[in-house]
Order: structure tokens, then sequence, then C-alpha cells
């Protein structure tokens, strides 16, 4: 994710974060390039195999680094992962809520069932993690809670119903949360990614029955014209995660190659 010219800056040193949906894609970008800037990275994926072999990973390159299971959907494991952080580190400085599913569908298309699926992962997981997150956090002085949305958590397109529902209830929802805990030294701020060059994408653009037509009429949705890839998003993560955001409660970086400006 570097061409090794960039230096890291330990802009997150001594700092102890978790990051959900962190095996791959966006997730693991973010993994990365937390641990090359000083942070202890706790990887959560409900993808073990792929996380155990990013948190090695990291450690091999002098990293701290640990993985662990968590279905965001299920209560009692996304309370036990903030616990873990507590009881193993003693403090949680911060949580990049980034774990999402999806569904092509418009609404008449999509059942009550996978509706359900999306916000169960994409809203109440995002709900739980701030709700255990928040207590750990003011007992140390503060924390950045950085909730991934979307750029259809701002604006609609054709079919995504439940998906582009749950990402406008993250963009709100963090809101809320950046208001209520301000003064308590917990910042929360979303990041509104536009089409992004990740496994998840890829698998739709790979499915599609004319797959280079699809990508290119998707990239061109963006004014910049291309996918945004993986690290462009952790820069944002990055930025929110350290210090030098201090400032920023309740904002919403969009990072879409400008198709929010449209």
């Amino acid at each position: 994710m570097s061409d090794g010219t960039e230096k890291p800056r330990g802009r997150l040193s001594g700092k102890v974060s978790i990051v959900t949906g962190g095996a791959s894609g966006i997730g693991e970008a973010t993994c990365l390039l937390f641990a090359r800037e000083g942070a202890t990275v706790i990887v959560v994926d409900i993808q073990s195999d792929k996380g155990q072999a990013l948190a090695a990973r990291i450690r091999e390159g002098g990293g701290k680094a640990e993985f662990l299971h968590c279905d965001m959907a299920v209560h009692a494991q996304v309370k036990a992962m903030i616990e873990y952080a507590g009881n193993t580190y003693g403090r949680l400085d911060v949580l990049v809520n980034n774990a999402a599913v999806e569904s092509p569908l418009a609404e008449v298309d999509t059942t009550e069932e996978e509706y359900d699926r999306i916000m169960d992962v994409n809203v109440k997981g995002v709900f739980l993690a701030t709700k255990y997150a928040v207590p750990l956090m003011k007992r140390n002085g503060g924390g950045s809670i950085v909730n991934i949305s979307s750029a259809y958590g701002m604006i609609g397109s054709p079919g995504f119903a439940a998906y582009h529902a749950s990402k406008g209830a993250v963009r709100l929802l963090t809101k809320s949360t950046a208001v209520t805990h301000a003064r308590d030294g917990v910042r929360a701020n979303s990041i509104h990614p536009g089409a992004v060059d990740t496994p998840l994408l890829r698998e739709a653009i790979n499915t599609n029955p004319d797959p280079q037509r699809f990508e290119t009429t998707v990239a061109n949705m963006q004014p910049i014209g291309r996918l945004g890839r993986p690290e462009e998003i952790a820069y944002g993560c990055l930025y929110l995660a350290s210090d030098e955001s201090k400032f920023c409660v309740g904002s919403e970086l969009s990072i879409d190659g400008g198709m929010v400006a449209q």
C-alpha cells in the first residue's frame, strides 16, 4: 500500500485501536497504516484465516497486532470485543467501525430477513461497539470513533435500498455520538467513501455479465474517473484517529472522487 518513499511519523504512537472488518479491503489498509504509524491494532473480522494472517504480517513487519473474531451482529460478541481491549490493554483510543454487508436489491425485492441482516451488521454493530467503547474511552481521557458510512449515506442511487438506509443511519448515529460525548473527549466522525476497489466490489464486477463495461460505468460515476483505492480511505481514518483532528466533531469526510460534489 506504500511505495516505500513515505516514512512513518508515529502519528498513532501509544494508541490502542480496534478496526472492525479489518481483514480485507478498507479495513486491511487501515490496519496496515495504523500499525505503521505506531498503533497497537486489534484486527476484528469474521474472516479468521485472513485476519490472523494480517495480524501476523503486521507483527513480522515490526508492528503490534492481534486478531479477534467477532460477528458485529451479535451483541455478546461486540461487548466482549470492547471488554477485551480494556482487559488486555487497559484502554481503547481508536475505534474504526468499518464492518459492513450489502445487497444490490431495491426495497421491493429485499426480504425482511435480508434487511434485518444488513441493519444488524451495519447499524446495530456500530451502535453496540460505540455503546461499550465510549465508557472505556472516557476512563482514559477520551478517544476517537471513526464510522465508515458511504457516499450513499448522503445521496441516493438505484437499488441497494437496505444498504443505503443503513449508511444513512450510521451518518446520523455518528453525529448523535459526537454531540453527546464531545465534552468527554470522545470524538466521533464519519467517512463517506465512493466506489473503492475492495474485494466486495471486485466480486460484483467479476460476476457481472460484462465486467469491463460495468467497472467503467462504476468508475465514471465519480468525476475523477477511476475507482478509489483502499489506502486512500485509510489515510482519512488515520487523520481522524490522530490528535491532528482534535477539532473534528461530528464531521463528514467524503473520500469519493467527487461523487457527492456533483
